[in-house]
């Protein structure tokens, strides 16, 4: 039994020789993938891949700061009472646009009329009581020339005339303050701007502690955006502003589509965030259409300086890797060679190419990921060669096309597969193979005692 087992494994391994040694034979003379028009090389061979290029040209690269800010008005004011009493009348409308000085409620004027009527009797009073007293003092002053009175009843009148001085100037100050206080009772508006939503109805009694106020103010023209840079970009501003310029600022909607307003930059702070670091900085907008609304989130570019005459390629072009900072140089003979350059500012779309090529170089932005050193590239709107893309095939399918018709005939020894029908040109040659192979098939059976067949 354990020589049976032995024999059956010994049969299983010559078969499976026997048939690895017929695959080899019968497919050894089929071409390969690679070998069929350089399919399957990878941006070398024969298959240009098709790129997208672009042209390096002189051009000038602004120097932007992007960062978010807060629309923030320059007076924002909470208009309060300073007086206290029953609210007559509101006379402005919610979202009005008011100047100085003009009026926006009436506080109940009569108890403060009463009370200037009274300090006004006060000091008339006192006036009179003044008056008399200088009088006395006068005839003391004579009658004392006359040594007809006491030195010391003079002194005495003298400082009563002092006393009587001072008091009318507190009830001067007392009429002032009544004025002052009546005058109070007309709010009007401390600074330009737009109203907002009304907090106080009439018939209401207001005082001075209140905490809401009547309404608030808000300056619309000029507006302001405050907004933070981070630390490493505040020296190349302050150095700008050292030298005079005057630095333009774009304020965008969240989206970044719309422009709200263009302005200058106004002031920065005079410290550094310690928790951020970054610092905070001003900028003025005239406002004329309020399209900066008080405190809005918006987008700002602040524009820095402008670098001129750059050598300027997309920054798709810019490739990073083993030999550095590289682009993909299109040569004259459509091939690709690896060129190390060097960088500078970019607007996010272009950027500079301080040293490593020239204006007019031609350099590859699209198709980068399928290259390599001398690899064969297809200039877009090229027409399609040998081993090329077929119609309609999008970039990077090349290396997986199909070869041409014209392309190399099978060798001879590829006889054609079961039930396949031979090609017309190669029947003749088939037929006369056919034809020798019967007859030596005919002279070996003449050979062994059998008479030979002609085809005479």
């Amino acid at each position: 039994m354990k020589r049976l087992r032995t024999l059956v494994g010994i049969g299983l391994g010559l078969v499976v020789i026997a048939a690895g040694g017929w695959y080899i034979v019968t497919h050894s003379g089929k071409p390969t993938a690679t070998a069929a028009g350089g399919r399957g090389a990878r941006g070398g061979g024969g298959v240009p891949t098709t790129v997208g290029l672009a042209t390096a040209a002189k051009g000038d690269i602004p120097i932007i700061l992007k960062a978010l800010g807060t629309v923030t008005p320059l007076a924002n004011v909470t208009v309060k009472t300073q007086i206290t009493g029953q609210l007559q009348a509101v006379t402005f409308t919610e979202g009005q646009a008011v100047k100085k000085g003009d009026l926006l409620a009436q506080v109940d004027p009569r108890p403060y009329d009463v009370a200037l009527q009274q300090a006004v009797g006060t000091l008339e009073k006192d006036k009179a009581t003044l008056a008399n007293a200088q009088v006395d003092l006068a005839r003391y002053q004579k009658l004392v020339s006359q040594d007809s009175i006491a030195r010391q009843q003079l002194d005495t009148q003298a400082a009563l005339v002092r006393q009587l001085q001072a008091t009318v100037l507190t009830d001067e100050a007392g009429v002032d303050a009544a004025k002052l206080n009546l005058t109070y009772t007309r709010i009007v508006a401390p600074t330009d701007g737009r109203i907002g939503l009304r907090l106080v109805d009439p018939g209401n009694y207001v005082t001075i502690g209140d905490a809401t106020g009547i309404c608030t103010i808000t300056l619309m023209q000029p507006m302001s955006v405050l907004f933070t840079i981070p630390e490493d970009s505040l020296p190349q501003v302050r150095k700008r502003l050292k030298d005079g310029a005057t630095l333009d600022v774009t304020a965008l909607d969240r989206a970044q589509k719309n422009t709200l307003g263009t302005g200058k930059l106004s002031s920065t702070d005079n410290q550094v965030d310690t928790t951020t670091g970054t610092v905070k900085m001003r900028a003025l907008f005239d406002n004329k259409d309020e399209s900066l609304f008080p405190n809005q989130f918006v987008n700002v570019r602040l524009l820095v300086d402008t670098v001129k005459d750059a050598t300027v390629v997309p920054v798709a072009a810019i490739q990073r890797g083993q030999p550095g900072i590289f682009v993909y140089l299109a040569q004259p003979d459509d091939t690709v060679k690896i060129q190390v350059v060097e960088i500078g500012v970019t607007d996010g779309e272009r950027i500079a190419v301080t040293k490593g090529l020239n204006v007019g170089d031609n350099v590859v932005t699209d198709g980068v990921d399928r290259l390599r050193e001398g690899a064969k590239i297809r200039r877009p709107g090229a027409p399609s060669g040998r081993g090329g893309n077929r119609p309609n095939a999008t970039p990077g399918q090349g290396a997986s096309a199909m070869p041409p018709a014209t392309s190399e005939k099978p060798a001879a020894t590829n006889a054609p597969q079961t039930g396949e029908a031979p090609p017309a040109s190669a029947r003749p040659q088939q037929q006369g193979q056919q034809q020798g192979e019967r007859h030596g098939n005919g002279q070996r059976r003449g050979g062994a005692g059998q008479p030979a067949q002609s085809n005479q």
